[in-house]
């Protein structure tokens, strides 16, 4: 049986894949996430969401060569910005003030590494518009959210109270947990690694 590695130490990305029903471990890339982010300055956010990804799948993949791993990554772009995540109580506050009121997208990349090298690929785009709330409500979100939305992007978890931030939401549910499972779980089922 091939095992499967997931480059990451994302609580949420290992939940998605329990839930499916794979059986995986979870290694870190030790990928330096911000230093190829600026080295790829100018780069679109589906390509940087690509890179991101590949560099983890393969990072972990050089060391795991009998396994296939997962690597995934998720870019939030905003009218042609592309967002870090938040830094403490005082990033949360600028991002979604940023945020609210307009439509932003999150792109997430999941890819497949074997011996070293990346032998899947798929990225997909999901639009999310933010509602246009006021500061009291900002404020009363970012007390009932907790400092684990500074794990996020966005700076909102959608499965959690963040969802009272939007009022449209178009694309992929998996998507927008930053790991497209429906696509990742048809190449499994490809290579004999799911039952099909």
């Amino acid at each position: 049986m091939t095992r499967l590695v997931l480059a990451s130490e994302s609580t949420s990305r290992a939940k998605i894949l329990t839930c499916a029903g794979l059986t995986f471990d979870a290694r870190p890339s030790g990928v330096d996430e911000g230093a190829l982010k600026k080295s790829k300055t100018g780069m679109t956010a589906n390509d940087l969401a690509e890179v991101l990804a590949h560099a983890k799948a393969r990072a972990v993949s050089t060391e795991s060569t009998e396994a296939l791993v997962i690597g995934a990554d998720q870019i939030l772009v905003c009218e042609g910005r592309i967002y870090d995540k938040p830094v403490g109580e005082k990033g949360v506050r600028s991002h979604l003030r940023s945020l609210r009121g307009r439509v932003h997208q999150l792109v997430s990349a999941v890819c497949i590494a074997e011996g070293g090298a990346i032998v899947w690929s798929h990225t997909a785009v999901a639009n999310l518009t933010m509602r246009d709330f006021d500061d009291i409500y900002l404020e009363h979100y970012i007390r009932q959210a907790g400092p684990e939305v500074q794990l996020s992007v966005g700076a909102y978890r959608l499965e959690d109270i963040g969802i009272q931030l939007f009022e449209l939401v178009e694309g992929d549910y998996f998507t927008i947990l930053g790991l497209p499972l429906l696509p990742l779980l048809g190449f499994l089922r490809q290579r004999g690694i799911l039952a099909s």
